[in-house]
């Protein structure tokens, strides 16, 4: 499996190989079929635009695209395409011998890439199979007449083509050794089992073909042939007729979406399930796992399918994401993720500062059996762990309360809803701007048990200084639970403010700030401005449901791009920040270039998105508003 998931880098090669080859014909225009009628029956999944010269239409007034081409961002944005074009494209164009700005306004119609079994059972030599299908509509000429003289060119720098017949198509075969592959794409380090020698990459045949104003690329002659079926008239399943896909089509890809995607769990995880258990029993310190069982345990297998369209439109856009599991088949993750239809919206507490607010109505109870049963499944072992660590919590706090209970206390404790905001950072300071001011509530029936529950908790994984008391505030009660210093990577040692927790609303507050967890208690005066009087929030929460799915979120983008800006024009290569992104793209990307945030502020506004469940399955819809500045 790992050299199966592995080979997929190449759709790359695949994609960019594409242009190497056009039968030379004279064209007929005709309209080009949908993606789902040209893949093959076993596809593992897609992405396609169905319309790139819409797609560019609408990217060019995108807020994003708008932001990245501002005179501000020109220093920031002129250093990245530099170095993207020296590192990437020049070394590409030197390679395959072709000029990327010869190519870049063909796409015309539709442009997809797939991903297919192509004989492979998922832990074999047989790669998956991987295919580009690029529609140039008007522009098959300019296609045409640019690929002969590239593939000329190709010819007489020496490389080698030979042609195929495929279902009457002549296919023309280019052959990408393991060296070139990693002249293009970087050299690496191969991806082997622990114990094994690796083994040898082969080289990439790439077949093209253009079909009237369809450019064909595809890493095999199986894959090659399915979609010149397609094409020809000949016989062959087509993933349009697949169940699963014909059902996310009605419901997922109606109305013209800019761009979509679709992934078939039901071949992926019967693929993965295909693995041969390690009959290696090691030391027997660590629990051997199983792919059938971790996907029968967490429910994955059960997954149908997974979706996703985009919507672009002039008050903003909109993505839908949707799980298809019938509500009967959902075990483990999925039944924890169909959450019932009751209110998320954000409460009176909630202050209209918060910069992000995200509500959900999970209930914690059977969510924590549920992960037992999830474990269990899995592992016995990793279950009689966790049972360990429990056991040894409940003996140490029994000696002080024989009638502690960590399972009744803390987890028979759990309500029905989880909610978290944060605000912006109060300083300028890269720890400061790292950890904005945020707090957690919990809902309980019994916030005294949960509290002594997590303070047990807390003991276990710090000293806790026994003599401290509770602090009184406006008639709570607030705990603080010590925790263990953090370390440096010089050997030393950084202290962490303490959790604070405290009681009210029916909820337990969890925060490391004194300001927000004081905020929240005071919040029954009423003199904060509310959350939800947020100017546009309504309206945005309209066009994805309303807050009554059980799973509402809410984020000040204006406000936390603020902050991003700061934190990346400030920080140096060392800071823990940078850190998350790749050295290769930190060379990239000069964040000391970024203009002042104010500069650029007019592109970004708020974000909203809901996560529901039907009988279906389930799904999530995210709606970002285009900023009033720039209507």
């Amino acid at each position: 499996m790992i050299f199966y998931l592995h080979r997929f880098r190449n759709i790359t090669a695949v994609i960019v190989a594409g242009f190497l080859f056009v039968q030379s014909t004279t064209f007929v225009r005709a309209a080009i079929a949908p993606a789902e009628n040209l893949l093959p029956a076993d596809t593992i999944a897609f992405f396609s635009v169905p319309d790139c010269a819409v797609f560019r239409t609408v990217a060019k007034t995108s807020p994003q695209l708008m932001c990245w081409n501002d005179p501000a961002m020109k220093p920031f944005h002129d250093k990245f395409m530099g170095k993207l074009t020296e590192k990437f494209i020049a070394p590409l164009e030197k390679d395959l011998g072709l000029k990327v700005d010869d190519f870049a306004d063909l796409p015309q119609g539709q442009f997809t890439v797939a991903v297919t079994v192509n004989g492979s059972n998922g832990h074999d030599d047989i790669p998956p199979g991987l295919l580009l299908l690029l529609d140039a509509k008007d522009k098959s000429a300019q296609l045409k007449t640019n690929l002969a003289a590239l593939t000329k060119k190709m010819t007489d720098n020496g490389r080698t083509l030979r042609s195929e017949k495929i279902r009457g198509l002549a296919f023309t075969v280019v052959t990408l050794s393991s060296n070139e592959l990693n002249n293009i794409f970087g050299q690496r380090t191969p991806v082997t089992e622990v114990g094994k020698e690796p083994k040898p990459e082969k080289p990439v045949d790439i077949y093209f073909t253009q079909f009237e104003s369809l450019l064909i690329a595809a890493n095999s002659p199986k894959l090659a042939d399915a979609v010149a079926a397609h094409l020809t008239g000949g016989s062959a399943p087509a993933l349009a007729e697949d169940a699963a896909f014909a059902g996310d089509k009605l419901s997922q890809f109606r109305d013209a979406p800019t761009y979509y995607g679709w992934f078939n769990g039901r071949v992926f995880f019967n693929l993965i399930a295909q693995v041969p258990e390690d009959t290696d029993t090691g030391n027997g310190l660590m629990p051997k796992f199983s792919a059938s069982k971790i996907l029968a345990a967490t429910g994955l297998g059960n997954l149908k399918s997974a979706s996703f369209a985009i919507h672009d439109g002039r008050d903003g856009s909109i993505a839908d994401i949707h799980l298809t599991a019938p509500a009967d088949s959902r075990t483990g993750i999925l039944k924890m993720l169909s959450l019932p239809a009751k209110d998320a919206s954000a409460p009176a507490f909630v202050p209209a500062d918060a910069t992000k607010f995200t509500r959900i109505r999970l209930d914690g109870k059977q969510t924590w059996n549920d992960l037992l049963k999830m474990f269990a499944g899995i592992s016995p072992q990793a279950l009689a762990g966790i049972n360990s660590v429990v056991d040894l919590a409940n003996a140490g706090a029994q000696q002080k309360d024989p009638s502690f209970d960590l399972r009744k206390n803390l987890f028979g404790n759990l309500g029905d809803d989880i909610i978290s905001y944060s605000k912006s950072p109060v300083g300028d300071t890269l720890a400061a701007m790292s950890h904005p001011p945020s707090i957690v509530l919990v809902a309980t029936p019994n916030a005294d048990q949960m509290i002594q529950a997590v303070k047990v908790i807390g003991s276990m994984a710090a000293p806790q200084d026994s003599s401290a008391q509770p602090r009184d505030f406006h008639g709570h009660k607030i705990h603080s639970i010590a925790l263990r210093a953090q370390h440096t990577a010089n050997g030393g040692t950084v202290p962490q403010p303490p959790w604070l927790l405290s009681a009210a609303n029916g909820y337990v507050a969890f925060t490391t700030d004194a300001g927000m967890l004081e905020e929240f208690l005071r919040s029954a005066d009423g003199t904060a401005k509310p959350l939800r009087e947020t100017a546009g929030l309504n309206e945005a929460a309209a066009r994805v449901g309303g807050t009554g799915t059980g799973l509402f979120s809410y984020q000040n983008q204006r406000e936390t791009m603020r902050v991003a800006f700061k934190l990346f024009k400030n920080a140096v290569d060392s800071d823990p920040t940078m850190k998350m992104f790749p050295r290769e793209f930190r060379e990239w990307a000069d964040f000391s270039l970024l203009p002042e945030y104010d500069r650029v502020a007019k592109y970004f506004y708020l974000s909203v998105f809901t996560g529901s469940a039907n009988a279906d399955g389930l799904a999530l819809k995210v709606f970002t508003p285009r900023p009033p500045q720039l209507n």
